[in-house]
């Protein structure tokens, strides 16, 4: 990979001002950053947590984003859904009126990017509007979840318009899933039909090839049962062919129905993660080389001065530090549910953990390429400080060594996984046990009491904590 320097000449000439005036950035991840706030959550005091929050407001700080979303989930788990839409609401807000700060942008190549304002991963924002679509319908809302419904298919777009091509993550299946269960309860079946059909496209291509999962069975009961429902014989008829269902018939449930999520385990956390990268001195180039990992950089000569260039070939190897992500891996991976003599099978809908690891391995290439010209810009500085003064050279080379920093923060309360089912209950009080298990662990069961009118839909959120690495649940 080849990249240009030349729209960074200014700020090499101004680097050590910016370095030596800036302060030395703690050694500490976010995750570690926030140790208090994690340990409340992840042992399930959620009001610990919400506590934690409170006491360290950063409504305006450059970590913002994560502080609104944190909020929203915790108060979507305490069971305060209209307080929990306000903050996700904010997060929302944030990234339609995200403007970039070109000096802090600027400045993170003199420093390192923590400096800049966190603008959330894809995936993530595609989270918030979930979590925001199901406390409405939690809430019976349908109107309301209807627009985060309209605003999820706006992501959705933008995410494919941005990668029109490759094998990048552009579709969702689970939030295509959302979208038509969302259109289902507004009784819009040609519209929760079209929705639950893109989902199985998503599945059947990019969740199959990316993420080596394909789509539940209960996607097919849906798409077979809006296609009736919408009148859409010929598709109703090709889908019960293609799910290999040529007996399947739709037959109205005389009571109502529960869908149940069930989020289980923790999404992964950033950590920072340090590559040894040796020059070779072109003619024409720097090549920054990595054989152990196969990463070749080139950075064309003709972007910098004299000074630099010389600072540059003084080089031999140097240490960069990239964000990489650690995978919590799952205590309970599955479940199910029963209500009376049936048994109900919770079915993997979506995988937040894989999706994370994608996301963040798309766009490496530009954060090794961020993390290369950051440090040259470093070492360019340095050595033109040098020449006037070898104190302040050897201080900036010191300082320059303790702001390498990779940025580490990511929304790290997400669940590992997301299961769900959809299950038909009586009209009347019911009582469904949810059962999980793991391997070779001891099962854990837990019972749910509901009341459903004829016709009415429940939806309910389940979060199971636990981790290899702890055992916690709410």
């Amino acid at each position: 990979m080849i990249f240009a320097r030349s729209s960074f000449q200014s700020l090499r000439h101004r680097a050590a001002l910016f370095i030596l005036f800036g302060l030395v950035s703690s050694c500490a991840t976010y995750y570690q950053a926030n140790y208090q706030f994690n340990r409340d959550f992840e042992s399930g005091n959620l009001n610990g947590a919400l506590a934690t929050l409170k006491t360290t407001n950063r409504d305006t700080g450059r970590d913002r984003f994560l502080h609104f979303v944190n909020k929203g989930l915790v108060l979507s788990m305490l069971g305060q859904y209209e307080e929990s839409n306000s903050y996700f609401e904010q997060a929302y807000l944030f990234w339609e009126d995200f403007k970039i700060d070109y000096f802090s942008e600027g400045a993170s190549y003199l420093i390192n990017p923590t400096i800049t304002v966190y603008r959330g991963e894809d995936h993530e924002h595609l989270m918030l509007l979930y979590y925001k679509a199901i406390n409405y319908l939690k809430m019976q809302k349908t109107e309301e979840a209807l627009v985060e419904c309209r605003r999820l298919n706006i992501r959705l777009q933008q995410l494919s318009d941005r990668y029109s091509s490759g094998n990048y993550y552009k579709r969702d299946a689970f939030i295509q899933n959302l979208m038509g269960i969302i259109y289902d309860a507004d009784k819009d079946y040609n519209n929760a039909f079209i929705a639950y059909k893109n989902s199985w496209e998503s599945y059947q291509n990019e969740y199959q090839t990316m993420f080596q999962f394909s789509a539940p069975r209960q996607l097919k009961l849906d798409i077979l049962r809006t296609a009736w429902l919408s009148g859409m014989q010929s598709d109703f008829e090709r889908f019960k062919e293609e799910f290999a269902m040529p007996d399947y018939q739709y037959i109205p449930h005389e009571g109502g129905e529960l869908i149940f999520f069930w989020h289980t385990g923790l999404s992964p956390y950033k950590a920072e993660w340090g590559v040894n990268f040796v020059i070779d001195h072109g003619s024409d180039y720097f090549v920054f080389r990595n054989n152990e990992l196969n990463l070749t950089f080139q950075f064309p000569k003709s972007g910098y001065s004299r000074d630099e260039v010389d600072a540059l070939t003084r080089l031999e190897f140097f240490h960069v530090a990239f964000p990489r992500y650690v995978e919590r891996s799952l205590y309970f991976d599955e479940g199910q549910l029963k209500l009376n003599d049936q048994t109900y099978p919770l079915e993997l809908t979506e995988d937040v953990n894989k999706i994370a690891f994608k996301v963040l391995e798309e766009r490496m290439g530009f954060e090794m390429s961020k993390a290369l010209i950051r440090l040259a810009i470093k070492k360019a500085s340095e050595y033109t400080v040098k020449k006037d003064n070898k104190r302040w050279g050897a201080l900036l080379g010191v300082v320059n060594t303790l702001t390498e920093k990779a940025d580490t923060r990511n929304w790290q309360t997400l669940p590992h996984s997301i299961y769900y089912a959809r299950v038909p209950l009586p009209e009347g009080q019911s009582t469904v046990t949810l059962s999980l298990g793991g391997l070779g662990r001891e099962r854990d069961e837990r019972s749910f009491t509901y009341q459903v009118k004829k016709g009415q839909v429940l939806y309910h959120t389940f979060s199971s904590l636990e981790t290899t690495f702890g055992n916690n649940r709410n």
